[in-house]
């Protein structure tokens, strides 16, 4: 958790003003040695204790507001965040049940607060795409003006989600790396490298904790704009234990075609159209169907979504109507290259 806009109880009103300084004057929190907050306190407090005579050697917490707004972890309603940004409250204190600070975010940045876990697969070696990846693994490709990944983890980031865990294998240390100098969201970041390949879902029971009841799993090297708010609410309201978001194509036939049943003829359609739904790479899971994932094997999420349809679970369908790409091929890359340009991400 960053220290960005938070005080120790020990600080002075000098102290908040040079931490305020580095924290671009938003607010700051001030904290006890147990990570639970005290007060908040913000620039004004500062600037109208002083008015009134305050020296700046006095404790910052004797001039904050000892209540302030916090968000209940896991429990946040978009509607709620919709009111702190109409009180022009942008920074964020989540708390745990034991009312200890977990994170400060800054909502301006985010749409809605998912209670979603992500899992993002990013160990294959994009041999389609060599030489491109001979030295560097697909996800860190450029798209634009950063890599493929990072457009995943932004976008994530905007809905709210914070735990992110990125599966790994070629070339994986240059991911870590490369995250650990560019995490401007804050995000928790965490990876599991796989000594054998897991296929795309067996790698997750190697993951020792999730903080949500729901995750999201999806490929490393999608380029999309999708809506997980609408996804993930699509999903609730259908009362699903998976969801495969889907990409419809759509098959004209240039004939008429003659339906028959055995010798019968019983229908005669005349130059139809069919529409068959891709798999996006993009999945939606209840924790607990991991539970059918077999530990320490190459194990699919298509494998899991067979076990779960025979087990008689709910799964549900949701195309994507919105943009999506899957970067595979070199051709594929080129026509990110260029479809950057126009679309919003």
């Amino acid at each position: 958790m960053s220290d960005q806009y938070i005080i120790s109880s020990k600080a002075t009103i000098k102290d908040a003003l040079i931490k305020l300084d580095l924290s671009l004057g938003k607010a700051l929190f001030i904290t006890d040695d147990n990570h639970k907050i005290l007060a908040s306190l913000s620039d004004g407090d500062i600037r109208r204790a002083l008015i009134k005579g305050h020296s700046i050697t006095e404790p910052a917490l004797d001039i904050a507001h000892k209540s302030f707004k916090f968000i209940q972890q896991n429990t946040t309603k978009k509607e709620e965040l919709e009111q702190f940004k109409a009180n022009k409250i942008t920074l964020i204190p989540i708390m745990n049940s034991d009312m200890e600070l977990v994170k400060i975010i800054d909502i301006s940045k985010i749409k809605v607060m998912l209670p979603l876990d992500a899992v993002i697969m990013a160990g294959g070696k994009g041999s389609r795409l060599m030489p491109l990846t001979e030295n560097t693994p697909k996800p860190l490709l450029k798209v634009g003006n950063k890599p493929i990944i990072q457009h995943n983890t932004d976008r994530l980031a905007s809905y709210g989600i914070r735990n992110i865990n990125i599966t790994l294998n070629y070339l994986g240390e240059q991911i870590i790396s490369f995250y650990e100098k560019n995490n401007e969201h804050q995000i928790q970041f965490n990876y599991v490298k796989e000594d054998s390949p897991l296929g795309t879902i067996g790698a997750l029971k190697l993951i020792k904790k999730f903080e949500n009841d729901y995750i999201l799993l999806m490929n490393s090297d999608l380029l999309t704009n999708a809506d997980f708010e609408d996804i993930f609410n699509n999903f609730l309201l259908k009362e699903g234990d998976a969801l495969i978001a889907t990409i419809p194509y759509k098959v004209n036939i240039p004939y008429g075609v003659v339906e028959t049943k055995g010798d019968y003829v019983t229908d005669l359609k005349e130059k139809p159209s069919y529409t068959y739904y891709s798999n996006a790479g993009i999945y939606i899971f209840k924790k607990e169907c991991l539970d059918f994932v077999p530990d320490n094997a190459f194990f699919n999420a298509t494998d899991l979504i067979e076990v779960l349809i025979n087990k008689g679970k709910k799964i549900i369908n949701y195309p994507i109507l919105s943009y999506w790409l899957d970067i595979g091929k070199h051709e594929d890359f080129e026509k990110a290259q260029e479809d950057i340009k126009h679309i919003r991400l």
